[in-house]
């Protein structure tokens, strides 16, 4: 772009120093402040040599927009694209362009428009709400959260979820073992700071006593396989403990959902939903439970309400667990 007029510059350089700082003089007053004379100073007292290179980056010279899209689309067709034998919850997937033309590139989801939460656009609040909406859904279960890494991570909440339902009176957490292993693991590291102990056992012999306050299984099972989710809620139930099911949200559009069969929680992954496979993820996680859970739900909750004019508003609308404890005791990664 040729710039016409000095007044345009002189515009744009008005721009800049009101948008990027700080200036070298603010940097000279910081400095001083703090007792050096310079940058080079400051950054020798704080950052260790073993930390630091002597030589510059090699970054090369600056690029526009058209030429860096360029240089990063052929980085990008040096991948190679592989068949995953793998499975374990991962399942390559298409995304129909007429969803990804009208809801993921609307740029209704993404830009602010109204300044009822400052840290978030009220068009993805509402996008987010449609998530929770269609994972209420799915799992016929009536909360559901908007905001965890993976299903191995939901798994790891949803444990810490039903450890403090039972009041940390009971320290056992049961797990099928057609469970995806990832999952199996992360819960058992999770585990470790609470001082639950985890038990694998093989889902068709199940022993859960007074001390097992949770029981975690697959549906569908690790290797495909299908079964009726009901016995083991009533298991659970009887025991005291609650059902937490692992599940693909693709099979609950045909199978019936946990939350029809006595499930107390669901969680699992929604790359199903079109999320590329990513060399493993990480991909967006669901969680759903039941409506006495939804104070100690991790994450964030959209819901709707009313502005001052009456009028329909998005906002988070729940404080949950991380805000009512103190930091130091909090467990969640969100």
């Amino acid at each position: 772009m040729t710039l016409h007029s000095d007044l345009n510059k002189t515009t744009l350089e008005a721009f800049s120093q009101r948008h990027i700082g700080p200036r070298d003089a603010d940097l000279q007053a910081m400095l001083r402040d703090l007792g050096f004379d310079s940058m080079e100073s400051f950054l020798d007292a704080c950052v260790p040599t073993s930390l630091r290179t002597a030589t510059p980056l090699r970054s090369g010279p600056g690029a526009a927009e058209h030429q860096a899209l360029r240089e990063l689309a052929d980085i990008a067709a040096l991948n190679l694209r592989w068949r995953s034998f793998i499975g374990m919850g991962y399942v390559n997937a298409l995304t129909p362009p007429v969803i990804q033309r009208n809801i993921l590139e609307n740029p209704g989801w993404y830009t602010q428009y109204t300044p009822y939460q400052a840290e978030i656009a009220q068009g993805r609040l509402e996008a987010l709400l449609n998530f929770q909406t269609v994972i209420a859904d799915l799992t016929a279960l009536p909360v559901a959260n908007a905001s965890l890494l993976d299903e191995a991570t939901a798994a790891a909440e949803a444990m810490s979820l039903a450890f403090n339902a039972a009041n940390g009176a009971r320290r056992r957490f049961v797990i099928a073992r057609d469970t995806f292993p990832q999952t199996r693991a992360v819960v058992q590291t999770r585990a470790t700071p609470l001082g639950v102990l985890v038990d694998i056992q093989d889902r068709q012999d199940l022993t859960l006593d007074e001390d097992t306050f949770a029981l975690l299984v697959q549906y569908p099972a690790a290797d495909g396989c299908l079964f009726d989710l009901a016995p083991l809620a009533a298991q659970a139930h009887d025991a005291g403990a609650l059902l937490i099911v692992a599940t693909d949200l693709l099979a609950l559009t045909l199978l019936k959902p946990p939350g029809e069969c006595g499930a107390d929680i669901a969680i699992g992954s929604s790359q199903r939903f079109g999320v590329p496979v990513g060399y493993g993820g990480p991909h967006a996680a669901f969680f759903a439970t039941a409506e006495k859970h939804q104070r100690r739900i991790p994450g964030r909750l959209v819901g709707l309400t009313r502005d001052a004019g009456g009028g329909h508003a998005l906002r988070l609308a729940l404080q949950t667990r991380e805000q009512h404890i103190r930091r130091e005791k909090a467990t969640s990664n969100i």
